[in-house]
């Protein structure tokens, strides 16, 4: 209980003091990418603070010259936090709109370039997703959660369409990300954090520019296959014993 009060306090603290450094400075830094590194000191010093430790793999699978949309599945508001810190580059967040009308962050988080979404809006959504792809277009890697939500069973749940409308519209490469073992450290719905390790894989990005709108259902499917090859629902703890006659 102790752990959980000390991390929000520093949650709430560092939000508003990185948040306001970085929108200062924006004021001088109109492509983002120094409050991007403001953003991922907030995010490595929570984690440190949590007690959260983080292996990433599959780094070679990313060229420092090519844009790419990242689509990892999200369990817990640290897979936001796990990203922030460690996904090597610049990049940008398309994140629900909600996210953007928090103080302070909210601004920052579009001083650093992202984009919010308003799914309740779909002309908005739209434009929103246009943008996005104009900015991956000019070399601008973004981050997408293509479930849309958190889950809160461990098991993926089904993917928007918006986030593939995004890949193809770009023509760029969309990496599968897979994240493992932020659930147990705080799942959805829980205040309280339980620190731990948490495992990142990257795997090979899929092409896009095969693919047309009327096939997204297909990069869909392979897609939500890349990510299950490498995420590990029990991580780190292995599956529950099985039953005596189950």
């Amino acid at each position: 209980m102790l752990k959980s009060i000390w991390f929000n306090f520093w949650l709430f603290v560092l939000t508003i003091v990185a948040g306001t450094v970085a929108i200062m400075l924006s004021l001088h830094d109109r492509q983002g990418n120094r409050v991007h590194e403001v953003g991922r000191w907030w995010g490595k010093t929570l984690l440190r603070i949590a007690g959260v430790s983080v292996a990433i793999q599959g780094l070679e699978h990313l060229s420092a010259d090519q844009a790419y949309i990242f689509a990892a599945n999200h369990q817990s508001q640290f897979d936001i936090f796990v990203l922030q810190a460690y996904l090597p580059g610049q990049f940008r967040w398309l994140a629900k709109v909600e996210l953007f009308h928090i103080p302070i962050f909210g601004q920052a988080l579009r001083r650093m370039g992202s984009l919010p979404i308003d799914r309740s809006n779909r002309q908005a959504a739209i434009r929103s997703l246009d943008q996005a792809a104009a900015k991956v277009q000019a070399g601008t890697s973004i981050i997408i959660f293509p479930e849309g939500t958190r889950g809160a069973t461990g098991q993926l749940l089904p993917f928007k369409k918006g986030g593939f409308a995004l890949a193809i519209k770009s023509g760029q490469p969309i990496m599968p990300v897979s994240i493992s073992g932020t659930r147990f450290i705080q799942p959805r719905g829980v205040l309280g954090i339980h620190p731990g390790p948490v495992k990142v894989v990257l795997g090979p990005p899929l092409e896009t520019s095969n693919y047309t709108l009327n096939r997204k259902q297909e990069l869909m499917a392979e897609l939500r296959a890349a990510i299950e090859k490498n995420y590990d629902p029990d991580f780190p703890y292995g599956p529950a014993p099985t039953k005596p006659g189950t």
